[in-house]
């Protein structure tokens, strides 16, 4: 069978069965998805130095012709060293291969090449290892390089996305309209994908990478918006609002911030309209979320309906059960928890009563969207640090009810334009003040120097009746130098904490395990809690009044001001010392934002500047499909312009149905991997 475009890879020339198990390993099954399998970077073939001008101990291009081939020589451990000599005409120098004899049997004795790598020895004999290579003849010198799998080598992924390509140009074809080409200055698709492997120029490379990042923010937003599309042609329960929430308001032992009163106003005028509600409540660190989301229960229970707020982690889900109940049990509002580690009895029991509609405010993780879990009348429906559930969760929760309303919470303050993006199909609300008396935590960034003074500053808050967290990045001692938290609390244990209540909490505990932890840390049975980020979102502990975060550059902004969050929950004066050795600029200058500013929506900008937003959420799922050229940080402009094409499309052809936007329909759906439908 010959190949196509869209036939399996295994029928593509040269690929054959054992390669296309590696292709596929990279989520590569035909060649048009290689085609779209994007170089990380490239080889500049044609700035090739002499080999006495290389540098020794650094990667060099040379141009060389081979002159002799060694026998391949087997070392201890099943290792194959390959070795060659080859000359640049002035002088000699030997090529060292590793472990692949078949790389090797392709080059050829008396031939010209160019080669890349690293160039090593003294003055009088110099070797280049393992280096990438393309022949002298080669008229493209701008190559790429590919992330690959073992088993796959540059030079085969090159010879294989050539053929690849060929198929392209046998089968051309254009998914935008030729008028937006001209309109928004776009290179055609099939340059654009030939340049993006093998660029004739620079300026050919940016002009196809310009083309297909503009591809993928266009299929996003047109996914986006058709999603909102989609949402508001349901209808949902609509709410009564003359019934309103002045009697949640007055019972309050506190008053709302004014911020707080609008995020209120607007999720319950959204909750009194026909189509269900997409709304994002994003707000920093203890800025009052839960109390927003508990005058929305109130507000739907008394319309007749049930709510129901899902957490990622026991301990959230724990904690939001806490605080909803004694917001609404005064009312006569029932909350329940349901969670994966309950026993089955007790399991059985709340789904019956939450069946028959006696639980009106359901609380919990995952398990609140298993298939045995029935509502009576589902509503109102909310998540809890969104980008940590999957599309397909929050849509099995969604499922739960007759289109409910949808209200996402998330206390990781997202830059306004990452959030349009990230949450380009819901409605944004954000509560950036501050309840009255909650004071700023002082920040100070050290090196582990003052380690020993950090500790005497900790012990004096524990004197006083405080308690203290200390994070560090990992679990187990490795071969990094990372902190690791089991060895940091035995030896914390024996000298800079000797005689305080210590206890342990990171991600490899069961649900009980830290569920008791948290209970003792909570009720002050033990005095500093060692752990990992798993504390970084919503666990709420009022005496904690000192953080440590051990090794600091290893976490991001955002994460950083979370962790910083965890203190300053009560009436005490609190802290947070970050430590950290690593002296690079961009250390130095993170540190320096951390102590200047307890502000989580500048944070969340800066952080966008400094990682990208491929990084913002560290390895969290968000639900936004992966992009693999676009960059939201530096292609504010290109999504600006994305956003006008999405809107001018769909006014014209709401559903795509055009012959002409076929492809671009079919690429949408691709994107979001067919999660748009319904």
């Amino acid at each position: 069978m010959s190949a196509t475009l869209f036939s399996e890879i295994e029928y593509l020339k040269g690929v054959g069965r054992a390669r296309g198990e590696k292709y596929r390993k990279l989520g590569i099954t035909s060649p048009y998805k290689l085609i779209y399998h994007i170089p990380r970077t490239y080889l500049d073939f044609r700035c090739h130095v002499p080999i006495q001008q290389a540098p020794l101990g650094e990667y060099s291009v040379l141009k060389l012709t081979v002159t002799h081939k060694l026998p391949p020589q087997r070392v201890r451990g099943g290792l194959v060293i390959s070795k060659a000599t080859a000359t640049d005409g002035i002088d000699d120098i030997l090529i060292v291969v590793y472990n692949n004899i078949y790389g090797f049997q392709a080059i050829k004795e008396g031939a010209e090449y160019y080669m890349y790598g690293k160039v090593t020895g003294n003055f009088l004999r110099r070797e280049i290892s393992s280096p990438v290579y393309i022949s002298a003849e080669e008229k493209v010198l701008i190559q790429p390089v590919y992330p690959l799998t073992q088993g796959l080598s540059v030079n085969m992924v090159r010879t294989n996305m050539r053929q690849a390509l060929s198929l392209m140009k046998a089968e051309p074809f254009e998914t935008l309209p030729a008028e937006i080409l001209q309109k928004y200055d776009l290179c055609p698709l099939m340059q654009a994908l030939e340049n993006i492997h093998f660029p004739e120029s620079e300026s050919a490379s940016e002009s196809a990478r310009r083309r297909l990042a503009f591809d993928e923010l266009l299929h996003l937003q047109l996914g986006m918006s058709m999603m909102k599309a989609n949402r508001r042609s349901a209808s949902a329960f609509k709410m009564n609002p003359d019934i309103g929430i002045g009697e949640f308001l007055r019972g309050l032992p506190f008053e709302m911030t004014e911020a707080q009163k609008h995020a209120a106003d607007e999720i319950i005028s959204d909750l009194c309209r026909e189509t269900p509600m997409n709304r994002l409540l994003q707000g920093d660190v203890g800025s009052g979320k839960t109390a927003v989301a508990a005058a929305a229960c109130f507000f739907t229970v008394r319309n007749g309906a049930q709510a129901a707020l899902m957490a990622p982690t026991e301990i959230l889900a724990s904690q939001h059960h806490r605080t909803l109940t004694q917001f609404l049990e005064p009312f006569g509002i029932n909350v329940c928890l349901l969670t994966g580690s309950l026993t089955a009895k007790k399991k059985a029991l709340l789904r019956e009563k939450i069946a028959s509609g006696e639980e009106d405010v359901i609380v919990g993780t995952h398990a609140i969207i298993q298939k045995d879990v029935k509502y009576k009348s589902l509503a109102l429906v909310i998540t809890d640090e969104q980008h940590r559930f999957g599309v397909a969760q929050r849509a099995a929760l969604a499922e739960k009810g007759d289109s409910p309303h949808k209200l996402v919470m998330s206390a990781t303050p997202i830059p306004r334009t990452l959030a349009l993006i990230i949450y380009g199909d819901l409605d944004i609300s954000a509560i950036n003040q501050l309840p009255k008396g909650r004071k700023p935590v002082k920040t100070y960034a050290v090196t582990g120097k003052l380690r020993e003074r950090v500790f005497s500053f900790v012990r004096e808050r524990l004197n006083e009746g405080r308690q203290a967290y200390v994070v560090c990045p990992m679990i187990e001692e490795s071969e990094s130098d990372l902190l690791a938290v089991k060895s940091y609390a035995d030896k914390a244990e024996k000298s800079v904490l000797k005689g305080c209540s210590i206890a342990l909490l990171h991600g490899r505990m069961n649900a009980a395990e830290k569920e008791r932890t948290m209970k003792k840390f909570h009720s002050g049975e033990v005095q500093v809690l060692i752990c990992t980020t798993v504390v970084e979102v919503g666990v709420d502990v009022p005496n904690a009044a000192v953080m440590v975060i051990e090794n600091a550059e290893r976490f991001g902004l955002s994460q950083l001001h979370q962790l910083r969050g965890r203190v300053g929950r009560g009436q005490f004066e609190s802290s947070c010392i970050l430590i950290t050795d690593n002296t690079s600029d961009e250390c130095v200058r993170r540190m320096k934002i951390m102590s200047s500013t307890s502000d989580g929506f500048r944070i969340s900008e800066e952080d966008l500047k400094l990682r990208g937003p491929g990084d913002f959420f560290g390895n969290a799922q968000h639900g936004l499909p992966p992009l693999k050229i676009a960059d939201i940080a530096c292609n504010m402009e290109l999504m600006s312009m994305a956003q006008d094409c999405a809107r001018e499309l769909l006014r014209d052809d709401p559903e795509l149905e055009k012959p002409e936007h076929r492809a671009l329909k079919i690429d949408t759906l691709r994107l979001f991997d067919k999660e748009i439908i319904g």
